[in-house]
């Protein structure tokens, strides 16, 4: 009888040893733990996440040895056309669901979007507001400059909800094709004024004076992002998402503005 228990402790082990790693396979969605992450990322998002983006791709690689994100950042709209005409990605992050729902339609994404941040526009001037803008609808007022983004573009989009909740049409000398370019029309002097996201506005500092207007909360932005079809790292992919829409992510989300979604 003593002999056997030797023989029968060693089946209970092997018997638990492999229904533990049974266990993480019948789920496809669990985390491989252990598996190390390299290899590039390559991730489009929305001009406006470029300061937080950076700053998470830093984290992630320092994380994930042997790991290098690459970023392309430009207006929402701009990034889906590319990637309909097979620009190479891994992550889409859009700063609306209007333009995720597209790649979605489109046969771009893998999986369901994650929304992780909101954000709103502001009125953005030269540092002292030399022309004295206080309201959305001094926007209107004659002799003043005032730069938009371009209504396919999702600040563009949300310019247009304020303008007709508000009822006031605005007459810019441009529309730009993201928000980071409307940004530089004014700190650059080119305009009077602009409609920036608060996290742009944020992140420009001294460069410019913000004006908030109430209006703004007519229209706000949801930004969701989501692994690609054509990932070629899908697992450095998703591990980016995660971080993204993780604790690490909300709090320099948060810092640098942005609102919960």
């Amino acid at each position: 009888m003593t002999r056997t228990v030797p023989g029968l402790l060693a089946v209970l082990a092997a018997t638990a040893l492999v229904a533990g790693c049974g266990g993480s396979s019948d789920d496809p969605a669990a985390p491989t733990t252990g598996a190390a992450v390299t290899g590039d990322v390559t991730v489009f998002a929305a001009a406006s996440l470029k300061p937080t983006f950076t700053e998470l791709g830093t984290q992630f690689e320092e994380a994930h040895p042997g790991s290098r994100v690459r970023f392309n950042f430009a207006g929402s709209s701009d990034l889906v056309a590319q990637l309909s005409q097979g620009a190479p990605a891994d992550v889409f992050a859009s700063a609306d669901t209007a333009n995720m729902t597209k790649a979605t339609d489109g046969g771009l994404v893998a999986g369901v979007p994650v929304n992780f941040a909101t954000n709103t526009l502001t009125i953005v001037t030269a540092p002292g507001n030399p022309r004295g803008i206080t309201s959305f609808a001094d926007l209107t007022e004659p002799g003043n400059q005032v730069v938009v983004c371009a209504p396919q573009v999702p600040c563009g989009a949300a310019t247009v909800k304020v303008e007709q909740a508000t009822g006031v049409d605005l007459a810019p000398v441009s529309e730009e094709s993201s928000v980071t370019d409307v940004l530089g029309k004014v700190t650059s002097g080119q305009a009077d004024a602009g409609l920036v996201y608060v996290t742009d506005a944020a992140n420009a500092g001294e460069k410019v004076t913000a004006v908030a207007f109430p209006e703004a909360s007519r229209a706000v932005n949801t930004y969701p992002i989501a692994v690609l079809n054509e990932s070629q790292n899908h697992s450095a992919a998703a591990e980016f998402v995660e971080l993204v829409t993780g604790p690490e992510g909300r709090q320099v989300l948060a810092e640098a503005g942005f609102a919960a979604p």
